[in-house]
């Protein structure tokens, strides 16, 4: 299928060597920047600005992340069961609701 392997080698090295050819030629051939004290900087930047910890709401990120379970199952099984049409699309779309009017009472009562 793919012929004489050393014909395969070849071809492998040689395409590795036209790469690193023409990747040293672009470093040769590129414009140098000047090397500033902003450019070494960390990070690029040189501003010194105290770490600060992001604050996560871990409780409502979960919220979302079930309801978009709930809904997207909901959905698949609602697309699944077109084929079957009557109460059962209804059926999925009412307890997809149920569930997330349930999650969003206990979430305020809590």
């Amino acid at each position: 299928m793919w012929g004489d392997p050393t014909a395969v080698l070849i071809a492998f090295v040689m395409s590795l060597l036209l790469g690193l050819v023409l990747y040293l030629v672009g470093g040769l051939l590129a414009p140098k920047g000047e090397k500033t004290a902003g450019k070494l900087a960390p990070y690029a930047c040189g501003e010194d600005l105290p770490p600060i910890r992001p604050r996560l709401n871990l409780e409502r990120f979960y919220i979302y992340v079930v309801l978009f379970l709930v809904f997207d199952i909901t959905i698949f099984l609602a697309a699944a069961s077109m084929y079957n049409p009557g109460v059962y699309p209804a059926l999925y779309i009412l307890t997809a609701l149920l569930a997330a009017s349930l999650l969003y009472y206990l979430r305020e009562g809590a």
